[in-house]
């Protein structure tokens, strides 16, 4: 019985120790450097899509004329295009599944 619960305790201190350590362990792993270059172009992406609608709103309040919104609006979403075509390579390279984010 003592042999038992000796070595229940054992293991139990090696499971404990090896979810404590498991940050450090993580820590030593190089950086993907595509995973950096993939968060960045989503970060760009949503900031992209939110000057769009900024010069949307700002078009609706009457800030921009038509023709400012027009060029302004095809400019952004040439850029915005530029980023998902970007990240879309940069996906499929890497073979990537989770696109959503």
């Amino acid at each position: 019985m003592n042999l038992l619960v000796a070595v229940l305790t054992l293991l139990l201190l090696a499971a404990v120790m090896l979810v404590l350590s498991a940050p450090l362990r993580a820590a030593r792993r190089r950086p993907d450097p595509r995973s950096a270059e993939l968060d960045e172009l989503r970060a760009a992406r949503e900031a992209k899509y939110r000057e769009i609608r900024d010069a949307e709103l700002d078009y609706r309040t009457g800030k921009l004329s038509a023709e400012d919104y027009a060029a302004v609006d095809s400019a952004l979403r040439a850029e915005a295009l530029d980023i998902l075509n970007r990240l879309s390579a940069l996906e499929d390279e890497g073979g990537a599944t989770n696109v959503s984010q």
